[in-house]
Order: C-alpha cells, then structure tokens, then sequence
C-alpha cells in the first residue's frame, strides 16, 4: 500500500507539473511579439525658412537619390569589419521610418532649401537662367564595427551636377563624399544617431562644393 500511494504522489506531482508547464506557455504565447524600434532624422527645421534667404543662390533641381538594392529596404544596417566586412547584417528590432536614400533626400532638401530655391525634376515650375540639376547616388550607409565595441557611422555618396543643353543634359562637375562619425554606443541607437550626425556633415560639404561649381568661370 506504501508504494501504491508513493507512485500516486508521483503522478498528481507529475501531473502538476505539466499543468503549470502548459499554463506557462499559454501565458507566454499570449505576449505580445516585440515590435522595431522606428527611426529617422529627426524633426528638421522647427521654425520656417524666412523666404528671403531663399534668393541668395541660384534654384536647383534635386533629382530622387539612387542607392543600390541592399539599401532598398528600411532594416538599420551594420558591418564587422573585424570580422566579415563585406557581409551587411540587418538589426532586427531597428528600422527607419523610409528607405535611406528618401531620408537622404528629405534631409538634403530641407538643407540646401535654407538658401536657395529646390526644385523637383517635374514640377512645372520655371525659374530665371540655366538650372542645374544635382543628382546623387547613396553607395554606403551602414554601422561600422571596428571592434565588438567600438564602431562609427559611415556615409559615402557620388554627387553629379548636369546642366540642360539642346542635347540633353550636360555633365557640369561629380564628386565623391565619404564621412564618418564614432557611434556612442555598439547599438541600433548609437548607430543610428552617428548616421544622423554623418548625414548632416556629409550634407555640409556637398553644399560647398555645389557653391564652389556654381562661382566658378563658365569654359
């Protein structure tokens, strides 16, 4: 009989454990799946742009910014340089609000908007003299990762200014930027603020260099 009401014991223990087992998976399964953490510039200018400045340089024409299918997407992307540099990771709970080259695009209006005119390809808006069109493609745009905890972010871009002729349009000057900024911390979010932070220098010198082309003497 004492074994009888052992094995008993052992049984109701089993059975209670399963119970509490299977309890616990209902109760996880009901949790919510973790949603990506959404990221962008930021807010931009937060008073607007007093229109007279506007009129200091000549209007431009910003093109769509090109970037290549890898960037296509919305994932936060980072590099091991210590370990496969050429292997792109995706983060998996960070995503930006649009793809890079349309953040880009964004952010480059807002700032080349701060003194000039910024015209979209058709817009069936005229303006005095030749327009030139600035075209740029996003070649690079991702976390790098010199060490495990140690990275910056890394902006490379092509810019090419074209002027239209009667045959067609005309290449006026190209040139490549390549800036990086150390990340704060070897995360999404450290990530992410050094690509704002390389965004807006590398933004600054494309800026130069298109009131460079424009000041200088026509051939």
């Amino acid at each position: 009989m004492k074994i009888i009401a052992i094995c008993a014991g052992f049984v109701r223990a089993a059975a209670l454990f399963s119970a509490v087992t299977l309890g616990l998976t209902a109760c996880s399964s009901l949790q919510p799946a973790a949603r990506p953490v959404v990221y962008d510039f930021g807010p931009g200018a937060l008073a607007p742009v007093v229109a007279s400045r506007q009129a200091n340089l000549p209007a431009l024409v910003l093109a769509d910014v090109e970037a290549p299918g890898a960037l296509d997407g919305t994932a936060v992307l980072y590099r091991l340089a210590y370990s496969d540099t050429q292997q792109l990771r995706p983060y998996a709970l960070a995503r930006w609000s649009m793809p890079p080259a349309q953040l880009l695009r964004q952010r480059m209006r807002e700032q080349l908007g701060q003194r000039r005119t910024v015209l979209n390809p058709v817009q069936g808006v005229s303006a005095p003299g030749n327009v030139m069109t600035l075209h740029v493609e996003l070649e690079e745009f991702s976390q790098l990762f010199e060490a495990a905890d140690r990275s910056s972010g890394l902006v490379r871009l092509r810019a090419t200014l074209g002027e239209d002729s009667a045959g067609g349009e005309q290449l006026v000057a190209q040139r490549s930027f390549v800036v990086q900024r150390p990340s704060a911390s070897a995360d999404a979010a450290g990530g992410v603020r050094a690509l704002t932070v390389a965004t807006d220098a590398i933004l600054q010198e494309l800026e130069q260099w298109v009131q460079q082309v424009e000041a200088a003497p026509k051939k």
